[in-house]
């Protein structure tokens, strides 16, 4: 969909999300939380093709391995010409990171910068918690 002026920059889809780089090593300690953030990811809107910025934050609890952050770095970076809603791409980076690190707990969160007046973040757990 363009915007209406019909103007739209050109974008790619989520199958372009490298999850291939990601890479972990391996873990053996005690329970710990780790967090990990950064202010430099950023996807593009799937109507416009305009970048939305956020920060992004990570926060888990190991199995038996952690996620080596150059690695991190090239995935994150990998959403930049990608068209993806806010929420599918909160999700998409949960859903992938848990598959990489089968972690005993998972949160990612985005914090949009603000867009048209709505500041929105996205948090996503896995496993899901049951109810």
């Amino acid at each position: 969909m363009a915007t209406p002026e019909g103007r739209s920059l050109p974008f790619v889809g989520p199958e372009h999300v490298d999850v291939a780089v990601l890479e972990t090593f391996p873990y053996e300690g005690p329970a710990q939380e780790i967090v990990t953030s950064t202010d430099e990811f950023s996807a593009v809107c799937p109507y416009s093709g305009l970048p939305d910025f956020a920060t992004l934050t990570v926060t888990y609890v190991p199995g038996k391995s952690c996620i080596e952050l150059k690695s991190l770095k090239y995935y994150v970076t990998s959403y930049r010409n990608v068209g993806i809603f806010q929420e599918h791409a909160t999700a998409r980076i949960a859903e992938d990171l848990f598959k990489v690190l089968s972690p005993a707990r998972l949160t990612v969160e985005t914090v949009y910068n603000v867009r048209g007046g709505f500041l929105t973040t996205c948090t996503v757990t896995l496993p899901t918690p049951s109810r």
